[in-house]
């Protein structure tokens, strides 16, 4: 469904992706990992063929370069900030966007009933919950029934129910066989949507594995943010990864996802290279999607 092979982009002197590779069969689902700044954003526009990039991209066969408006009609797109009129009706709104894709009423209230929200088009949009906020992007990104669905943060700044409310969404269209590939900072979102986890660390790809093998446990994940004393956290970072923890920076302390009974074991595995670390703070959801910016 998407191959991508060298693919590289520069901001003046900062390569923000530096010659990322991958293929993703159809009816997979791939989840992208890492630091803020990592590059996965820009990667996904570079996949959208919304900024140029060296290197190609193949969307279903069809080169984004060449024929990128074809390549993105097999794309359904939903972004990280969601921008709706607040005033609108839900009913309404999804008829205007459907007019802008030239698609039938009838598919327009098929793609709210993919999502769960058939029975809601008379609230406006200022009135919805988050998670069904985000269930109405993503019904839009459905309107032409694309094969491909990519997803920047779909949890992000949601609570424990709208979360969940777009993971089961997302499980149900998985099963239907449609592709994912999406940026997620939640360990447990991960686990739950994705075959691959291609880990991002300054615009390289580090690591291509499994959630499995990402994090080898049955156990809950549990991210805590760990404080230096006097040390480098890139070199602490790399000490930890060592340890085969997964870990990412974020320019205030280093993020480690880490079994719920086993939160200490990153300060030994840093102890063990004479780190030392000043602070732990266990993060709730709020303080990791903070921790992602």
């Amino acid at each position: 469904m998407i191959r991508a092979e060298s693919i590289t982009k520069r901001f003046g002197r900062v390569r923000a992706v530096s010659d990322v590779s991958f293929d993703l069969d159809r009816g997979g689902a791939i989840a992208l990992w890492g630091s803020n700044g990592a590059g996965k954003t820009t990667l996904i526009r570079c996949l959208l063929g919304v900024i140029r990039c060296r290197g190609t991209v193949r969307i279903g066969g069809v080169n984004v370069r060449r024929r990128g408006r074809h390549a993105r009609a097999l794309i359904g797109y939903v972004p990280q900030e969601l921008a709706f009129h607040d005033d609108a009706r839900l009913g309404s709104a999804m008829m205007f966007f459907a007019r802008l894709r030239r698609v039938s009423r009838a598919r327009a209230s098929e793609s709210l009933a993919a999502v769960g929200l058939t029975g809601h088009e008379r609230k406006r949009v200022r009135d919805l919950s988050g998670g069904m906020k985000q269930r109405f992007a993503l019904a839009i990104a459905l309107l032409n029934d694309p094969p491909l669905i990519i997803l920047d943060e779909p949890t992000s700044n949601l609570d424990a129910e709208g979360r969940g409310e777009v993971v089961e969404t997302l499980q149900r269209l998985r099963r239907d066989g449609k592709t994912l590939l999406f940026a997620s900072h939640r360990p447990d979102e991960v686990i739950s949507l994705a075959d691959r986890v291609i880990v991002m660390e300054r615009g390289q790809v580090i690591r291509d594995t499994s959630p499995i093998e990402l994090w080898p446990t049955e156990k809950p994940i549990q991210v805590v943010r760990l404080f230096l004393t006097m040390a480098n956290e890139a070199d602490a970072a790399d000490a930890l990864r060592e340890a085969g923890h997964t870990v990412h920076l974020n320019g205030n302390g280093l993020c480690v996802a880490v079994p719920r009974d086993n939160k200490a074991d990153p300060i030994v595995a840093l102890a063990r290279r004479q780190i030392e670390v000043r602070n732990i703070e266990i993060l709730d959801d709020v303080q990791i999607s903070e921790a992602k910016r």
